[in-house]
């Protein structure tokens, strides 16, 4: 059993693929305030967002062993695995007629991520010591770069679903993504250099 929080993120999803419960504890206390808005952000309903959580929290137990502990990102796996798990919940609460069953073969393929890399993206200290910065720089986007950006990565819509949704060609909609989010790049390094 571990007693500090002062570990890693690697460290923890070591301790938690050798089920250290209280490493999971200490990791579900870390990511869980990132983690609630994020689903709630692509859920919309708070009623869902316990449920989901929950349910992330439990792959993490059950399958950190997929987690690539060479040159894993433990931020971005878990990022990706809670979004990834969040639009299947919505999914399946739209149109489960349509959907496959889910079973562990439906999560190991479409909920867990595979080949987040280590220079993907931080740990999630260094992102809540930049959410500040984040947050300035996606609030000037216009509405429109803001909009489009919510439809791709919170409603995890793809470009032809936001060509419908939008009544414009997906090339322009692949354009639109592609410069909201260099222009959100740019405002992060000019909010960052100040």
């Amino acid at each position: 059993m571990i007693t500090g929080s002062n570990l890693s993120d690697l460290e923890l999803m070591l301790k938690v693929s050798e089920f250290d419960s209280k490493a999971l504890e200490l990791l579900y206390n870390r990511y869980s305030p990132i983690l609630y808005s994020m689903v709630k952000k692509i859920a919309g309903e708070e009623k869902y967002c316990e449920e989901i959580l929950s349910d992330v929290f439990v792959i993490i137990w059950r399958k950190s062993n997929l987690f690539n502990f060479d040159n894993g990102n433990v931020y971005s796996w878990i990022i990706n695995l809670t979004r990834n798990k969040s639009l299947d919940f919505l999914s399946r609460q739209k149109e489960s007629a349509s959907l496959p069953e889910y079973d562990d073969f439906f999560e190991d393929e479409y909920i867990i991520p595979h080949s987040i890399l280590k220079s993907e993206l931080p740990e999630i200290k260094s992102v809540l010591d930049r959410k500040e910065y984040i947050d300035k720089a996606f609030k000037k986007l216009t509405d429109a770069q803001q909009y489009v950006i919510n439809l791709a990565y919170y409603e995890g819509l793809t470009s032809e679903d936001i060509s419908a949704r939008l009544h414009i060609p997906p090339q322009t909609v692949k354009a639109k993504i592609k410069v909201a989010v260099n222009i959100l790049r740019d405002n992060l390094s000019k909010d960052e250099a100040v």
